[in-house]
């Protein structure tokens, strides 16, 4: 299979009337012949199976993204091949919430997949802060 990105991207960006403050983009689209991966949530597990490390949201969500890279590569796809990621973070201070964003925006950069930032109450594993959920296209 092909990389997605180098394949064919169509990723939609701000357009009027759309605001351009967006650090991602507002849609992409997948393209007949694509093969969609639907990562389960990456949660911040060590492999133990361990939350760590405990009450840091940027720590959390920097090992989500580790995670969910090594769940794509199993599948044959790498971070530059999403093209949709929905962030929780369980947390009902927005300062966690931009936090835990710029780690995960700054490790996917310079691909900006549509994404969408959620405060929760609370997330499956103890101490648990950050999950990634995420969709990857490759080209058959």
């Amino acid at each position: 299979m092909t990389r997605f990105l180098e394949a064919a991207e169509t990723a939609i960006g701000s357009r009027p009337p759309l605001s351009d403050a967006a650090e991602y983009a507002y849609a992409a689209i997948t393209p007949p012949g694509t093969t969609l991966i639907h990562a389960a949530g990456a949660c911040p597990l060590d492999p133990d199976g361990a939350t760590t490390p405990i009450g840091d949201v940027c720590g959390q969500a920097a090992l989500c993204v580790q995670n969910l890279e090594q769940s794509l590569l199993a599948a044959g796809a790498t971070l530059a091949d999403l093209v949709k990621t929905t962030v929780y973070v369980a947390s009902s201070d927005q300062a966690d919430l931009v936090a835990a964003w710029e780690v995960i925006r700054d490790a996917l950069a310079p691909h900006r997949p549509p994404s969408t930032l959620l405060g929760v109450a609370a997330l499956g594993y103890d101490d648990q802060l950050v999950e990634i959920e995420a969709v990857a296209a490759l080209r058959e």
